[in-house]
């Protein structure tokens, strides 16, 4: 996508906006690693990772992806979708359509949203998800406050760590993606973690030795959880790295 320089001038104001403040405290601090659009790789090659370094993630999905092949991406099955939940990893809602929300009247935003519940339901049972995470990074006050109200959280893909005052509806959350990946850049995000306590969360694609621009190489992966380990962070999904933690929504 190509953001204009209005869109970039909206997405600014809408980060400043906070909708569901929460004061972030963690006795330890903690780290989330999730996923968008759930490309196959990202378990297949993916899992074994995290399971060496007992890692769990969070899984973002979409409906519309299951057991489609789009731009060269593999995405993920059903049985995929059973055995990531089997494993104690999260599965979250990335809308069914992979939605511009900023760009879809709210009924039909809300409406995509039931789509994809039904969805998962279909397929997990008596499944609901807690998390969210907005497709492409969009989001609009008006998106925000619709999701906030369904989901717990609600996933951005502005870089930060999440401490003190933090807005649930648009968490921060650093790429671990082929385009922008530093070493350095990880390192630094856990350092500042590890120091000043908060919430860590880290966002990628696909998983494999050819990734897109948006996903990580297993060598990428493999150094972000290290450091995670090395600093005594553990990688939570999100729903769990909530719940670690001490927050009480503002009045």
């Amino acid at each position: 996508m190509s953001w204009t320089l209005a869109d970039r001038v909206a997405a600014a104001v809408t980060r400043r906006l906070t909708i569901k403040p929460a004061p972030v405290r963690f006795e330890h601090p903690v780290a989330s690693v999730t996923f968008d659009d759930f490309p196959r790789s990202a378990w297949s090659v993916g899992g074994p990772i995290l399971a060496r370094w007992g890692a769990r993630a969070t899984y973002y999905a979409s409906g519309r992806f299951c057991g489609i092949s789009e731009d060269g991406l593999d995405y993920y099955e059903r049985d995929d979708l059973l055995a990531v939940a089997a494993a104690g990893h999260e599965i979250g809602c990335h809308s069914f359509g992979h939605l511009h929300g900023t760009k879809t009247a709210s009924d039909a935003f809300l409406a995509d949203l039931d789509a994809n519940d039904a969805f998962f339901r279909d397929i997990l049972g008596d499944f609901r998800p807690a998390s969210f995470a907005f497709p492409y990074g969009e989001a609009s006050p008006r998106t925000k406050a619709l999701a906030s109200r369904r989901y717990a959280t609600c996933r951005g893909i502005y870089p930060g760590v999440n401490r003190g005052w933090t807005d649930l509806a648009q968490l921060k959350a650093a790429p671990l993606e082929a385009r922008s990946w530093s070493a350095a850049t990880v390192e630094a995000l856990v350092a500042e973690t590890a120091a000043g306590g908060g919430w860590l969360i880290f966002f990628s694609h696909d998983v494999s030795d050819d990734p897109s621009p948006y996903g990580c190489t297993p060598v990428m992966l493999e150094h972000a959880l290290a450091t995670l380990a090395a600093a005594g962070i553990a990688a939570l999904p999100v729903k769990h790295a909530l719940a670690a933690g001490t927050f009480r929504e503002a009045a």
